[in-house]
């Protein structure tokens, strides 16, 4: 049973000092890239939590709805369903949304169909999802993808003019999942990681990793492996 009123992400503020920096960095860029150039109408966002995307759509759209299958804590959630099974005609939004959503729904080709089913002829859906992290939100956590399987999978679902651009590259990965693993072991109690945890907050080496990582990222660029990706695709009109 999912756990009710979860803390989820609330904000896109990030800095030097945001411990998922690395991640939210490319993240927030390639979503905005995405939903100036797609985004439009009536909007449904599928795994919605707090909303915390909905500031990049200011201006885009006539409405913005978002189901989850749980409430979030902050109350944003609009309709309480599976993504799988979601409660609206077809043919009824111009643009579908989905972040970091994909990977959390077993039947993940339920979810493009209903996507693909709500959908006006011509629609966008904006999804995006990973390919490198760890296991989390256990035990729902059952997915991670490359680009050829988000290709396939939107293919499959009856999507056209798929669009599909990794977040960062293989530095920012490296940089985002090195920070993972330090926190994952300092949180392990023991005097030795209680001294590292200390020096760590000391020498403020998240803010290093981070500046360092995004550094190495832009000079040295290789899409060959990458934390996410986001895509974009179309329903066609025939």
């Amino acid at each position: 049973m999912r756990e009710e009123n979860l803390s989820r992400l609330s904000t896109t503020k990030i800095s030097y000092n945001t411990p998922y920096f690395l991640n939210y960095k490319y993240l927030f860029e390639d979503l905005q890239a995405a939903i100036s150039k797609h985004a439009k109408g009536d909007l449904l966002d599928i795994g919605c939590g707090n909303k915390p995307y909905q500031p990049f759509f200011e201006g885009k759209l006539s409405s913005y709805m978002g189901c989850d299958i749980i409430q979030s804590d902050k109350n944003q959630v609009d309709i309480i369903c599976p993504a799988t099974d979601i409660p609206l005609p077809d043919n009824v939004k111009d643009t579908v949304f989905s972040t970091q959503v994909i990977e959390h729904v077993a039947d993940h080709r339920k979810l493009l169909s209903e996507a693909f089913r709500i959908l006006k002829p011509g629609g966008v859906i904006i999804v995006s999802g990973p390919m490198a992290w760890e296991h989390h939100e256990e035990p729902y956590d059952f997915f991670r993808f490359t680009q050829y399987g988000f290709e396939w999978i939107l293919s499959e679902a009856g999507f056209t003019d798929i669009e599909i651009k990794g977040n960062g590259g293989k530095w920012a990965m490296v940089g985002q999942l090195t920070l993972n693993s330090m926190r994952s072991s300092f949180a392990k109690k023991s005097p030795l990681r209680k001294l590292l945890s200390g020096l760590y907050f000391i020498f403020r080496i998240k803010w290093i990793i981070n500046a360092f990582f995004s550094w190495l990222d832009k000079v040295d660029k290789d899409y060959s492996a990458t934390l996410n990706f986001v895509v974009t695709a179309k329903k066609p009109i025939n």
